[in-house]
């Protein structure tokens, strides 16, 4: 007979295994780096510990609703489906493009994609060579991809910043919009764009969404299936949006933290302004939690399936409906290249004038494959996207200010087989280079079999919740960041799983002091335990800490939970 998991006790979460769960510690950060570390390491140093696959056979038992380790097998290009391979349709060359290093040739390379856009897709080609480029490249079709001719054959030169390229992107403040979103290579919908434009991105950032389809019933965390009004707006197989109110007394928050007893008495008005009241220029949007997902079957005029589990639950006091998507961009991607940003010096924190790489925004099921990027300000970015995969790709030369970003209610993204390469031109002073940026209310993105030679697990605030970073090798020595009306650091269900640390600090990495109803399991090379951050939430976190010091045997959750589900 199987047990609900949310009656679980932490022992019998892993089977009896040797383990205690970290709370708050009240005194705070000093009090925390005091107290020894609670955690019973399973079995000798080296040796693979019993306890994760205990945790994964109990996660299998009610997947999308396990109290404490999210639901990540639904990660990635459609719901972690295998990338297609479209047939070339055209190449750059045949619009201008010269690798000459004179042309400018984003001309002829936005002329190649609109060209294939209104073909209905397929590939643009870029041959072997260097391609100068003085302003972005806009991936404004869905079904088309852009590839080269391999990493090492194809690079795509920018000598301009997204600043002197394309716009200035100032906030009243001084601050620059080109530090955590934008890129040279931009997949964005054209009326997002011109939108974006218009209104000097105020508030915009987000999906263009599009008429109520239905009024949606309550329901639980681990549900497909829901109770609607109507299914007449409906459609197998579209992709909507689930849309859900943030109400003023931030139950709905206090539920995506967990429920623990220091989410309830967190004074969220005051502590998260941003959050409960969607106010602060791009923040306004956080009025409402959106996850856009599948509907996968209709059942007749009230009933609808989605193609994955919901990640939180659906209540009276919360308004839910489903909406139409908006115009957007899918199933395209880039391959098989090189942007490397001119080498221009780093710039304070947050005024960075957007040597930028790829950035996916408000569109889903998109991909970056084989790609690398130098000399960026942020490297790979994902603002209100969903299901994109980035696999094989690599940030490298100068230092960067985001490597990777994941921000702004972006949901379900995989990045696999990745790598921080050491930096030629070290984070100066006045400066901060985080990581694996993750921020802003998103959920169900993966990390997996990285390689960080700069960075930490920089989780931005504004309560991310239900996020995984797996199989990680790091040095450990970025920075979390994150503005403090941003409210808590971390939401549910966050697992730092099989991370190998090389440069001795636990900080932001071993997080169950930290972050509520979340795991830490097997963190290899350190022998703290706190996460050096300041606790948000007072009392009994209710998270795990497991075989601190010990290889897991199941050494990778992404994969883990796929041979469960698949």
């Amino acid at each position: 007979m199987r047990q609900n998991p949310a009656n679980l006790s932490r022992r019998t979460l892993i089977g009896g295994a040797a383990v205690v769960a970290v709370p708050t510690l009240a005194g705070g950060v000093a009090a925390a780096a005091a107290a020894p570390a609670r955690a019973i390491t399973e079995g000798a140093a080296g040796r693979p510990s019993d306890a994760s696959a205990a945790l994964l056979e109990q996660w299998a038992q009610a997947p999308g609703s396990h109290p404490v380790i999210p639901d990540i097998s639904r990660a990635g290009y459609r719901l972690g489906a295998r990338l297609p391979r479209p047939r070339v349709v055209t190449r750059v060359t045949d619009h201008g493009a010269r690798a000459d290093g004179t042309t400018d040739c984003a001309p002829a390379f936005n002329a190649a994609l609109r060209a294939a856009g209104e073909r209905g897709g397929g590939v643009v080609l870029v041959p072997r060579g260097t391609y100068l480029l003085s302003s972005p490249v806009f991936m404004h079709w869905s079904n088309v991809v852009l590839r080269g001719a391999g990493r090492d054959a194809t690079v795509l030169r920018f000598n301009r910043t997204l600043n002197d390229g394309y716009r200035p992107a100032r906030q009243s403040n001084g601050n620059s919009r080109w530090s955590w979103t934008g890129g040279q290579i931009w997949f964005i919908a054209a009326e997002r764009r011109a939108r974006s434009e218009a209104e000097d991105f105020a508030g915009t950032e987000g999906w263009l969404l599009g008429d109520t389809l239905a009024q949606v019933g309550a329901a639980s965390r681990g549900q497909r299936t829901l109770l609607v009004s109507d299914t007449g707006g409906l459609r197998e197989g579209d992709m909507v949006m689930l849309e859900c109110d943030n109400p003023p007394d931030a139950s709905l928050l206090t539920h995506l933290a967990g429920d623990v007893p220091g989410a309830r008495t967190y004074d969220w008005p005051r502590r998260a302004p941003q959050l409960v009241t969607g106010s602060g220029g791009q923040y306004i949007q956080y009025a409402s939690l959106q996850w856009p997902v599948r509907i996968e079957a209709i059942l007749g005029d009230r009933l609808v399936v989605l193609a994955q589990p919901l990640k939180y639950d659906l209540r009276a006091g919360w308004p839910a409906r489903l909406r139409a998507i908006g115009p957007t961009v899918h199933d395209s991607g880039v391959e098989q290249l090189t942007i490397r940003n001119e080498l221009v010096a780093m710039t304070a924190h947050n005024k960075h004038p957007g040597s930028n790489g790829v950035c996916f925004q408000a569109v889903h099921d998109c991909w970056a494959s084989e790609v690398r990027v130098e000399n960026c300000d942020l490297g790979f970015g994902f603002t209100y996207a969903k299901s994109i995969t980035l696999s094989r790709v690599a940030v490298g030369g100068r230092a960067a200010h985001h490597s990777f970003a994941c921000r702004m209610q972006s949901h379900d993204n995989l990045v696999d087989d990745f790598e921080i390469e050491a930096f030629t031109v070290p984070v100066p002073s006045g400066a901060v280079h985080h990581g694996l940026n993750l921020e802003g209310l998103s959920s169900g993105n993966v990390w997996r079999r990285g390689r960080m030679a700069e960075g930490t697990f920089d989780t931005h605030r504004a309560l991310p919740f239900e996020n995984a970073r797996t199989d990680i090798t790091l040095v450990n020595n970025g920075r979390v960041g994150g503005s403090a009306a941003s409210g808590p650091l971390f939401g549910a269900r966050i697992a730092h799983w099989n991370v190998r640390i090389t440069g001795g600090s636990p900080y932001a990495v071993t997080i169950a002091d930290v972050a509520p109803r979340s795991v830490t399991v097997g963190v290899q090379g350190t022998t703290g335990a706190s996460s050096e951050l300041p606790p948000d939430f007072t009392g009994d976190l209710e998270s795990l800490l497991v075989g601190q010091g010990s290889p897991p045997r199941v050494t990778d959750l992404y994969a883990g939970q796929r041979d469960r589900t698949d």
